[in-house]
């Protein structure tokens, strides 16, 4: 059997000539001073972005362009920010504020009972799976609630595909757990308020977390669990492809990791994705019109 591998977007590049240059700086805490690490940046209505490495730096080559343009900036614990990209370029920093939020009462429960998985996965059931190029996403799968019944999230598992063209032993990205806003069904609030980096040995194919100590309660509405890529140096790899229009090879940046997919009749399962400061449906289906592609990601719930 053939499997494809399904980009989150099929991007056809139109080479031209423009000056560029270099687009760097720093993100910082507004109340500490300290760096922030992982932070991801978008130009909007583009298909370009970065993320800050660990020391809070960002770099990329843009058109000159592209300082006439808005930067989306996102991430885990701060308020989102858009600012013009020619101030940036300038100031070559900005801080960003901690975002606010009343803590929940947390309950511990500490005798559950018996426990569900839901979107169990075989290893037959794995095809090719997601990439990114170009902009950072946050790839989001939505699990129901079933049942009046009380559950808290116990452990994901998120399945990846080994990349020939990465030569790299790992590869990182960062776990994110939603609830649902009543109104559009999108991600809302993050249930995970710490940010969790995950690494991903490129000689295995599934990486697990627990998240049992959090005591994150499932909504009735049901939770998303995201995973975002970071654009940062150590993810970065050279791809090769075949332009559709000419027919010939051309290069692209790419970042790990790729992660895996199935297909499932599960019409419970709905896939969202998050770039440019927006969520949006995606939605590929089988040959046969009976199956939707989602990534391969299993969530233990226990139940007191």
């Amino acid at each position: 059997m053939r499997y494809m591998l399904f980009p989150l977007l099929l991007l056809i590049a139109f080479h031209v000539q423009a000056q560029e240059v270099l687009f760097e700086g720093y993100v910082y805490d507004d109340k500490t001073k300290e760096p922030i690490p992982y932070v991801n940046l978008s130009f909007l209505n583009t298909l370009k972005g970065s993320s800050t490495d660990e020391q809070g730096h960002f770099y990329l080559d843009i058109p000159t362009h592209f300082l006439e343009r808005q930067v989306h900036i996102s991430s885990l614990g701060y308020n989102d920010t858009i600012v013009d990209a020619k101030l940036l370029y300038k100031s070559k920093r900005i801080d960003m504020i901690e975002e606010s939020f009343e803590l929940d009462e947390v309950v511990v429960v500490e005798n559950f009972g018996n426990s569900d998985v839901l979107n169990p996965i075989s290893s037959y059931s794995l095809t090719s799976g997601f990439s990114s190029s170009a902009t950072p996403w946050v790839l989001g799968l939505y699990f129901p609630n079933i049942g009046a019944q009380k559950k808290y999230v116990d452990k994901v598992t998120v399945f990846l595909k080994k990349n020939e063209n990465f030569k790299r032993e790992s590869a990182k990205f960062r776990i994110r757990i939603y609830d649902v806003d009543a109104v559009t069904k999108k991600p809302n609030g993050d249930l995970l308020r710490k940010s969790i980096v995950l690494e991903h040995n490129v000689t295995r194919d599934y990486v697990s977390i627990d998240l049992a100590a959090f005591n994150i309660e499932v909504p009735q509405a049901g939770i998303y669990v995201g995973l975002e890529w970071l654009f940062v140096p150590s993810n970065w790899y050279m791809q090769k492809e075949v332009d559709p229009l000419t027919n010939k090879k051309v290069v692209e940046d790419r970042f790990a990791p790729t992660f895996r997919g199935i297909y499932t009749q599960n019409q419970n399962y709905k896939v969202m994705i998050y770039g440019m400061g927006e969520w949006t449906d995606f939605r590929v289906r089988s040959r046969n019109n009976s199956q939707n592609f989602i990534p391969a990601i299993s969530l233990k719930l226990k139940k007191e």
